[in-house]
């Protein structure tokens, strides 16, 4: 078990609507996360042959005859007709917040039926994989946890753990993904031939952190560039994919007009590289892109807990000037950049103030591997990601 960071914003979230929706990918923790936040309220699994069967004959009797205090859904959009069902539930006594905890993979059908029959009346919240700060544990003085096997095997608690277990995270991932691709892609209404999303997942892991060239992709698996898309959209929506869009500011510079694509999970990555242990990583030539990746999905998945509302993008120019992260909360930008060495040039630094000055960020940081933080230049410093398990960047947040 381990201590989500995500449970204060779904207790707050709880007590301002009447439902709240948990998205996150299959097996992220979601049921655990709720049902250890709500141990009072009833769970329902709807994936239960049974209790799937009694809810599609007469969901809102279920809901009624159950929901006192309230209840869990699980994997909700297996019942389409229970939406309307909640609404009216939820409409009988409006001024009870936090009663029905729903929880869903497919984001597709659950963010439409929210918008058709829930606008107003739940709160949505993203679980995402386990961050370092959920999963380090305390560490002997004058030693620091040790945050490369959670890079090596990604932030999937079943993954994670599975040498605890006598396992591999790489035989859980070939298990996660078989039954994502014959079972989930269906439900979501891709008829992909298994081989051919595989192909795609592996590629878009070789071009991890790269320029999205949907024509390119096309071309090599041998479909149409919609199709590509499509597919590249799905992923996306199932959370196994990053589509991190780009900065425009109107400077008179030609800027890149491309997302960039990342697999979100640091594990699905090694997966498909057939990454099997620390030190083929650290020999390979992704390391740069899996480091990059699994530092900003880190920093990532706790800012959107703390700033729900930002926004995110990386920033560069057609001449080549770049950062990899601009956070963006109502407004006011913070650039972080990814190294896997310890970043002390001062033609980086000189680079990093060139780009606060044409996008008007305020600070910029260097995260690397080093062990300790410094100030670079005026707004520009570096610190270590053993430093930065619960860092967000500065003069942007209430200290």
């Amino acid at each position: 078990m381990y201590a989500r960071l995500a449970t204060t914003r779904l207790r707050q979230l709880a007590g301002q609507f009447p439902a709240v929706l948990i998205l996150g990918a299959r097996q992220v923790g979601k049921t655990t996360l709720a049902r250890l936040t709500f141990p009072d309220l009833p769970y329902c699994d709807l994936e239960d042959p049974a209790t799937q069967a009694l809810f599609a004959e007469d969901p809102r009797f279920q809901l009624e005859a159950r929901a006192r205090p309230g209840m869990i859904l699980d994997e909700a959009q297996q019942i389409p007709a229970l939406f309307a069902a909640l609404r009216g539930a939820i409409d009988a006594d409006r001024q009870a917040m936090g009663r029905f905890i729903v929880l869903g993979s497919a984001q597709p059908a659950l963010v439409r039926q929210v918008a058709e029959s829930l606008a107003g009346r739940v709160g949505i919240l993203e679980l995402a994989p386990l961050t370092w700060r959920e999963t380090a544990p305390v560490g002997e003085v004058g030693q620091e946890p040790d945050y490369r096997p959670l890079w090596l095997s990604g932030g999937f608690p079943d993954a994670y753990t599975a040498p605890a277990r006598g396992g591999h995270f790489r035989d859980w991932w070939e298990s996660y993904l078989r039954t994502y691709i014959e079972r989930d892609l269906p439900m979501l209404g891709v008829a992909a031939e298994p081989l051919l999303m595989r192909r795609l997942l592996t590629m878009l892991a070789h071009a991890q952190s790269g320029l999205a060239n949907y024509n390119q992709l096309a071309t090599a698996l041998g479909v149409a560039n919609r199709t590509v898309q499509r597919y590249v959209d799905i992923l996306e929506q199932s959370f196994l994919l990053r589509r991190l869009p780009p900065y425009f500011r109107n400077i008179g510079k030609r800027l890149v007009k491309a997302p960039k694509l990342y697999l979100r999970d640091t594990g699905l990555l090694h997966h498909l590289l057939n990454i099997d242990c620390l030190e083929a990583l650290e020999n390979h030539p992704i390391r740069g892109a899996s480091w990059e990746t699994f530092v900003l999905e880190d920093l990532l998945r706790r800012e959107t807990i703390t700033f729900p509302h930002g926004q995110t993008h990386f920033w560069r120019t057609a001449s080549g000037a770049e950062v990899d992260l601009l956070l963006e909360r109502g407004g006011a930008l913070h650039a972080v950049e990814v190294k896997t060495a310890r970043a002390t040039s001062p033609y980086l630094a000189r680079g990093l103030k060139a780009i606060l000055e044409d996008t008007g960020a305020i600070s910029a940081t260097i995260i690397d591997q080093g062990k300790d933080a410094e100030p670079l230049a005026a707004g520009i410093s570096r610190r270590g990601f053993a430093l930065s398990d619960d860092w967000l960047p500065p003069g942007m947040q209430d200290s």
